[in-house]
């Protein structure tokens, strides 16, 4: 802490600061320069040639899943939409090549064993795959730039040209001091340890190019007039000449800047007047004038001074898409106060008279860029942001105000009090929550901090487990990773982009029209921070906020593997709390993701770290509602896998159908008031007791008691249907019609079926859709032998016909088991 200052030297905590502000996040994915900043070059699709893990010799051509920092996800072409054989490449180590490698080194292509039956002709396939196909870049996987983000390229020691923003449009060198996840601070060249005059810049501001731009665009490499007095014109002619001689060594490589903001043409003349926010104290809002057009892309703007004996102006350069320039009138439009220019008589600004007084023309609305309205930004949101006045803090920052697309971002924990900054939802200096902690920058903490704060909800966490990055990254190296390998990059970003698939089935809790207005991705981003942001928009998209919130809530008897997080939810105007349990790597969040779907009883693909593009591998466009929740639908009652204690425990899966289920108790609070809440102790399944839906629950109740009855009697009346080993006869083909199959003959005993197995099994039948349920299950060969039909149906929650069509293929098994195996 500042000498002086009060606040205690503690340290931050970003999610136990927005429990206790009551504030959430703005999302990941409202801040796309630091999104852009993350790309590694790499993009899902693209194909490149890959050494076959069995045979190092032989290569086969794989398509890019998803990236994570030098990691890529590949799967080889020819396994479809199958998953099972998708594996994680350090582009550092592995065996990589573009397009086309192997012809020109004559290496050998050959098929992978896994699907070599899939494919007959491999050259009639590697045409058909290859046709159009986007090879990676093979600067990206050969030479100096190989497995490095490009963000990396530019290191401390970097030269880039930096136009000048106040005087004239003159650039000049400037030397990388440092790189905080592409927010440079820059030196003028010749300045050496003069750190006077540094800038801050994000490396994709309009003004930043790579060496050699001004030659190019006919410009002058001139140094700025305040920093030109400090040596002669020899001395600076004597540092352009040094500057070339070491050109090559210091440079960026150009496309490093392919994803810079390009600048477009603007129509402003020289006198026309407009509403301006000072770019280094943008506090308040001025009545401006244009005093210069430099060419079609340039002009510069001066803030109105009226006073006669005023010493310096505040003017500054900007370009069509410059933020913080508005049409005359706009801040009266918009409620806001217009400041008059100094020197002004009286205190009430009118544009007419001023325009009048001046003898001059307002900028027509034509002149200004276009206003973003799908920023995702919201009062009251927080984010980390750069203090104007001090560029070298970031803040804690919360949104005061939003008009069209900016921001007032009120600055907390500044060394000196700082009024609200106005900032477009497009600035480069306003970043995501995290953003300081993940590239190791200090952010400046609140300045009244809060402890010994008494939490709502007292749950017990895990101890944080620190990864050292050099650790795991040297685990990595010699050795290709699997899917499911831990994924942790340089002590950055661990989680990928989570896709929000429109186009998959949106279950039953989940409003289909809210789903459609999410944005595409979030991330990537810090595991428990990005999925916190998902869980929290599915919860807000849902019919009913609450119920969500339940579904996903901890159960306080389940195992805990992850990180408990506190999500809120808003219904009927009530408020709801509960805790999530979420993830904190990258190599579960695939699992995560998919396992969360399920609960939800949407399309495993609804949202992941893989983008569905034409056809969602799960078909589920054309099941309807029925015949899909049948097959994906959550399972409440037992789940019937193998429990992980062994073959003692089999039994514990398969108790009595109809036993009474032990009551759960729910960390699900409803929020009365801020010192009260009340603990929601109904089953799982049951309505929610809490007052906030009661309308619903009304009905709900009728329907669970009805649904209670029907379930009984269907239970005695299947009874006598019960296709266990030594109880009674299947059913005569009188009351149920089955197609009589042939004999099955078994290649392997199906007490030693793994789960997979038993999948495969089930996809070879007629019952081809239900494998899922195997899977999420986990059923293997032993648990597959004790199944009966009315374990199936209560388990399983399956209607007569289908489960009376599975038990049919159970009861092959089992025969065949009796008759090959058995002795």
């Amino acid at each position: 802490a500042d000498a002086g200052s009060s606040v205690e030297e503690m340290e931050f905590n970003w999610d136990e600061y927005l429990e206790d502000t009551g504030a959430t996040a703005a999302p990941h994915g409202s801040f796309k320069h630091v999104d852009t900043s993350l790309q590694n070059g790499f993009a899902p699709g693209m194909k490149l040639e890959v050494a076959v893990k069995s045979d190092q010799n032989t290569y086969w051509v794989a398509t890019i899943i998803t990236t994570c920092g030098q990691l890529l996800l590949l799967r080889y072409d020819g396994y479809g939409e199958d998953r099972k054989a998708d594996f994680w490449c350090d582009i550092m180590t592995a065996d990589l090549h573009p397009i086309g490698w192997c012809e020109q080194n004559k290496k050998i292509l050959k098929v992978p064993e896994g699907i070599k039956d899939k494919i007959p002709d491999q050259e009639e396939f590697l045409q058909r795959v290859l046709k159009g196909a986007c090879s990676a870049p093979a600067n990206l996987l050969e030479g100096l730039h190989r497995g490095k983000n490009p963000l990396d390229l530019i290191a401390p020691g970097s030269r880039l040209e930096l136009q000048n923003m106040r005087d004239s449009l003159e650039a000049w060198i400037v030397t990388v001091v440092e790189n905080i996840g592409g927010r440079l601070k820059l030196r003028y060249e010749g300045l050496e340890d003069f750190d006077k005059f540094d800038q801050w810049l994000f490396y994709l501001d309009p003004f930043l190019h790579e060496v050699g731009w001004a030659a190019q665009h006919g410009y002058s490499l001139q140094p700025p007039l305040a920093i030109r007095s400090l040596k002669s014109e020899a001395d600076w002619q004597e540092i352009l000449k040094k500057v070339k001689e070491e050109e090559e060594e210091s440079s960026v490589p150009t496309d490093l800047f392919k994803d810079k903001p390009v600048i477009g043409v603007h129509s402003f003349s020289e006198g026309m007047k407009l509403e301006a926010v000072d770019p280094m104290a943008p506090f308040v809002i001025s009545p401006a004038t244009v005093v210069k057009v430099y060419n079609e892309k340039y002009f510069m703007i001066e803030i109105d001074d009226l006073r006669p004996d005023r010493a310096t102006s505040q003017s500054y350069i900007c370009h069509v898409n410059s933020a913080g320039i508005f049409p005359v009138q706009w801040s009266l439009k918009n409620g806001l106060h217009l400041s008059p220019p100094p020197g002004y008589p009286g205190q009430d600004f009118d544009w007419a008279d001023y325009l009048k007084q001046c003898g001059a023309e307002a900028a027509p609305q034509s002149c200004f860029p276009l206003f973003t309205s799908d920023h995702g930004f919201k009062e009251n949101m927080k984010l980390e942001a750069v203090n104007p006045l001090d560029p070298e803090e970031v803040c804690i920052a919360t949104v005061t105000k939003l008009k069209d697309s900016y921001l007032w971002l009120q600055l907390e924990g500044s060394k000196k009090p700082v009024p609200d900054c106005i900032v477009s939802v497009e600035s480069m200096n306003i970043f995501p929550v995290g953003w300081c902690e993940t590239n190791g920058y200090q952010l400046r903490p609140p300045r009244k901090a809060i402890v010994n704060k008494q939490k709502k909800i007292a749950v017990v966490q895990p101890e944080k487990q620190i990864l050292s990055s050099r650790t795991v990254h040297d685990g990595l190296k010699n050795q290709e990773l699997n899917s499911s390998d831990s994924v942790v990059i340089n002590g950055k970003y661990c989680c990928p982009k989570i896709y929000f698939n429109h186009r998959c089935f949106s279950g039953p809790y989940l409003n289909k029209g809210r789903i459609a207005e999410l944005p595409q991705s979030v991330g990537p981003g810090n595991c428990v921070l990005v999925l916190k942001e998902v869980l929290t928009l599915l919860i807000n998209a849902a019919y009913k906020p609450s119920r969500v919130l339940r579904e996903l809530q901890l159960d306080e008897e389940a195992a805990w593997h992850g990180h408990g997080e506190t999500l809120k939810a808003k219904y009927k105007g009530k408020s709801y709390r509960a805790t999530v349990e979420v993830v904190r790597t990258a190599d579960r969040v695939a699992d995560f993701c998919r396992k969360t779907c399920i609960k939800l009883e949407c399309c495993p693909n609804l949202f992941g770290p893989q983008m569905v593009l034409d056809k969602c591998s799960e078909n589920c466009s054309v099941l309807t509602k029925t015949k899909y929740t049948h097959y994906y639908g959550k399972r409440k009652t037992k789940r019937i896998g193998r429990p992980p204690g062994g073959h003692s425990n089999l039994e514990v899966a398969m108790k009595k159908p109809n036993k009474r289920r032990k009551r759960r108790k729910h960390f699900f609070v409803h929020k009365k008031k801020r010192s009260s809440t009340s603990v929601d102790n109904t089953p799982a399944g049951s309505p929610q007791g809490s007052g906030a839906e009661e309308e619903d629950d009304q009905d709900e109740s009728e329907l669970s008691h009805s649904l209670s009855q029907d379930r009984d009697k269907r239970k005695r009346k299947l009874r006598t249907f019960s296709f266990s080993d030594d109880e009674n006869k299947p059913p005569s083909p009188k009351d149920i019609k089955l197609e009589v199959a042939e004999k099955l003959q078994l290649d392997s005993n199906p007490l030693d079926w793994s789960v997979a197995d038993v999948v495969r099994f089930l996809k070879s039948t007629d019952c081809a859709p239900l494998a899922r349920i195997f899977l999420d299950q986990e059923i293997d060969g032993q648990a597959l032998l004790l199944l009966t039909l009315p374990t199936v149906q209560e388990c399983m929650d399956l209607k007569l016909g289908p489960a009376i069509k599975l038990c049919h293929h159970i009861e092959r098994v089992k025969l065949a088991f009796y008759q090959q195996f058995a002795n």
